[in-house]
């Protein structure tokens, strides 16, 4: 059973330790000495990632279900892994589990930072968060093309079906589409990133924060993030870029082969979702603050675009905005971009699919004997995949709680400890809270702590249930 999960995890650890090559290439060119930390970890990467898929090599069709939870839980933790071997080698963090947190908030698209002084590191360093962050995006991307559908996760059918047409499945071979992913991805990269430099951005700052928005994962080469820049037009391109990440990448390949991309309209449910939350949040600050009208809109859309997509960028301090606006932020978070996307949270696919569920019940109350379809936009949802989206929501909330109670019990407000797991589990990064905020970070937290917080980011990407379906006896036993 293990061998083709360490085969493919050493192939995925290889591919690291390549990409790792290109911040030691950058930082040998700076560096008198012409060696770099990176460079080890690439050396180690490539040797115990090549290591694991010779020694395991084997020619195979298909993985089982079994194998699919294995290989995507432990690439992502082996990967996780050796991604902190920089960090902790050049000094960029005090410890290992300080550089292990870092390095899961950067794949697992999560903008919770350990880093006190992120402008006093050096280049390298900061092209690897932004690299995290690529990767993370495109990896989890690709997991929800091959395998969430597969899997059952919490209503994940529906993307499947949502790419596919009346003839046949969509792009039946995952190469094909896969590597249509990636192109697509790496071209709204580049659009993004000439943006940025079309509007006053230095290069280096362009390429980091493009790589950051579109795989919505937030890291930023500056201290105050987004708000460093002090640019409207900057500001602009950022909320773009996200809302790009946010959006299906079948979605695009399916527009650009002209066929209906929005089957079950969950594009149309997340700006509808974006442009009333802006309007509520803006017109809030316009009353309650000292925002003139158009910062106040300014502010309000980037903020809500920033949680809604779970980028974590920011460009003012929302918690300084108020109760309401603060719960208002922190509800949005639980909401998330659409399935297929680099997004994180719940997804609004999976709210479309609460919504015509509550609809069809409030209907059968009134007319008992009257047969309602269960329908979201275009699409007809099975009682299987309704009971697998509130499975998952369960699974959620009760994560949510436990882990909470568990930062709490280790000596933290409430507050504190809710808004911390809150960030980290809907992969979002910047809490509600002060110390957390977009001004804060959670260097403070202990080490056990943070090693609890990175296995929070974790399963909070990895949709909670396929954690959870591995720690489970059921599945050692079968």
């Amino acid at each position: 059973m293990w061998q083709p999960v360490f085969m493919i995890s050493g192939y995925i650890l290889g591919i690291l330790g390549l990409v790792m090559l290109i911040p030691a290439s950058i930082d040998m060119s700076l560096n008198q000495h012409g060696w770099s930390p990176f460079l080890v970890g690439a050396i180690n990467s490539l040797f115990f990632g090549m290591s694991l898929f010779l020694a395991n090599y084997t020619s195979f069709k298909r993985i089982n279900l079994k194998q699919a939870y294995l290989v995507t839980a432990f690439s992502w933790v082996l990967v996780s892994f050796f991604a902190a071997v920089p960090f902790y080698l050049y000094h960029a963090v005090p410890s290992f589990v300080d550089a292990f947190f870092e390095s899961m908030s950067g794949l697992t698209g999560t903008s919770a930072t350990v880093v006190t002084d992120v402008e006093a590191l050096p280049p390298a360093v900061l092209l690897w968060r932004s690299l995290l962050n690529c990767i993370g995006g495109l990896g989890i991307v690709i997991f929800a093309v091959a395998l969430l559908p597969f899997l059952g996760i919490g209503g994940m059918q529906i993307f499947q079906r949502e790419n596919s047409d009346s003839n046949d499945k969509f792009m039946p071979k995952f190469s094909y589409i896969a590597k249509r992913i990636v192109a697509v991805y790496f071209l709204l990269m580049i659009v993004c990133a000439a943006a940025y430099v079309f509007c006053g951005m230095g290069v280096f700052d362009a390429v980091n924060h493009a790589m950051t928005a579109i795989g919505t994962g937030g890291f930023s080469t500056k201290n105050s993030s987004i708000g460093a820049f002090h640019s409207f037009p900057i500001e602009v391109v950022t909320m773009l870029a996200m809302l790009a990440g946010a959006l299906p990448m079948t979605y695009y390949v399916l527009l650009l082969r002209g066929g209906d991309a929005d089957k079950n309209g969950q594009v149309r449910a997340f700006f509808k979702l974006i442009t009333v939350a802006g309007i509520m949040v803006s017109v809030y600050l316009y009353i309650t603050s000292e925002y003139a009208l158009p910062d106040s809109f300014r502010y309000g859309y980037f903020t809500v675009i920033s949680i809604v997509t779970t980028a974590g960028f920011s460009a003012c301090d929302y918690t300084q905005w108020g109760v309401w606006a603060v719960t208002v932020i922190l509800f949005l978070s639980l909401c998330g971009g659409c399935t297929g996307s680099t997004s994180g949270s719940i997804k609004i696919l999976r709210w479309q699919v609460v919504y015509a569920f509550l609809r069809k019940y409030i209907i059968s109350a009134i007319e008992p004997n009257r047969i309602i379809p269960m329908k979201i936009g275009n699409m007809n949802i099975s009682e299987k995949v309704s009971m697998s989206v509130f499975v998952y929501l369960f699974s959620f909330v009760i994560s949510l709680v436990v882990f909470s109670l568990a930062v709490s019990l280790c000596g933290y407000d409430f507050s504190t400890s809710f808004a911390a797991v809150m960030a980290c589990i809907t992969n979002i990064g910047i809490g509600a809270v002060d110390v957390i905020g977009p001004q804060g970070n959670f260097a403070f937290f202990s080490p056990f702590l943070k090693v609890l917080l990175a296995f929070i980011m974790f399963i909070g990407r990895l949709e909670v249930i396929t954690v959870m379906v591995i720690f489970s006896r059921s599945f050692w036993r079968s």
